[in-house]
């Protein structure tokens, strides 16, 4: 089956460096909560507020040995008041989990986001 799978992590600062170790965070973290391999992911879209410039978020993935998965970074829309310095991904995955046992995984101050599914 072809699910979908959640997070956010809030970073430290607009740096490469924070960026990088705030999305290796997240998708570790999503890989090992779903017990999954990157033969498993179809697809990743990255998003990220419109205050974080200084790195893409999929080089991280690409880092962790996403090579021949489609990765994609798109901006978050400027909704004022929102939460700062926030990188998502939804990834679209194969695995036999039914959707109740998909664990989303928010992160630092992006647990804030989802408190009802946040690990």
């Amino acid at each position: 089956m072809v699910r979908a799978v959640r997070g956010a992590v809030q970073v430290e600062a607009d740096t490469r460096e924070a960026i990088l170790a705030g999305v290796t965070e997240l998708v570790t973290a999503v890989m090992e909560r779903n017990a999954l391999t990157t033969d498993d992911v179809i697809s990743v879209i990255f998003t990220a507020t419109p205050d974080l410039t200084s790195e893409f978020p999929a080089l991280a993935a690409r880092k962790l040995g996403f090579h021949d998965v489609p990765l994609i970074c798109a901006s978050e829309i400027d909704v004022p008041g929102a939460l700062p310095r926030v990188v998502r991904l939804m990834a679209h995955i194969e695995t036999a989990r039914p959707r109740q046992e998909i664990q989303h995984v928010y992160l630092k101050g992006a647990a804030a986001l989802r408190v009802d599914i946040a690990q």
